[in-house]
């Protein structure tokens, strides 16, 4: 708030007292420069909720207002996130989405694909076992298994088992040689 609004609040007799030079004019200068901080966040709080655009420590925050915090769920508050930031910045901005389709399978892929940022999950529902789906994790994102279980496991409706397993890449095929007749 500027000191000419601030001084527009004040009575008459006080807004003829806080002239320049005068305790307070300096008052009023104080409030100001105290005011301005604030206003500033403020004028531009969209930012704050705007997954793109919030401060880096305030993503992992927003996690939770759509009911993605499973996937940063540390034990220490101090611990590295376990997803890159631009990662967590995708999940947000993809929350509703997330929330629509969750506990269906194209949900979970869907959630899996965006955190991991890899393709290729695959969800097979065995016919010889009901309410139980294996999630095979492609190659490249073999090395995120923990946040792939995290997000699996919040994912997946409450009566349904889960297994989990990494797609091993198969060996290029290589013609075996004739036998001599």
């Amino acid at each position: 708030m500027r000191r000419t609004a601030i001084e527009r609040l004040l009575p008459a007799a006080y807004q003829r007292a806080a002239g320049p030079g005068s305790v307070l004019g300096a008052l009023l200068d104080v409030m100001e420069a105290l005011h301005a901080p604030d206003e500033a966040v403020l004028a531009d709080v969209d930012a704050l909720f705007a997954p793109y655009r919030t401060p880096d420590g305030f993503v992992a925050y927003l996690t939770r207002w759509v009911a993605m915090d499973h996937v940063v769920a540390t034990p220490r508050a101090d611990a590295p996130l376990p997803l890159p930031l631009g990662r967590l910045r995708y999940l947000v901005a993809h929350g509703a989405l997330l929330a629509r389709w969750r506990g269906t399978p194209y949900g979970m892929r869907t959630a899996l694909e965006l955190a991991t940022g890899a393709t290729g999950f695959l969800l097979e529902e065995p016919a010889d076992r009901p309410f139980h789906v294996v999630v095979r994790v492609p190659p490249a994102a073999a090395d995120q298994l923990a946040v792939i279980t995290r997000i699996v496991e919040a994912e997946k409706p409450a009566a349904v088992t889960v297994e989990i397993v990494t797609a091993v890449p198969s060996p290029p095929s290589v013609p075996s040689p004739e036998e001599p007749s």
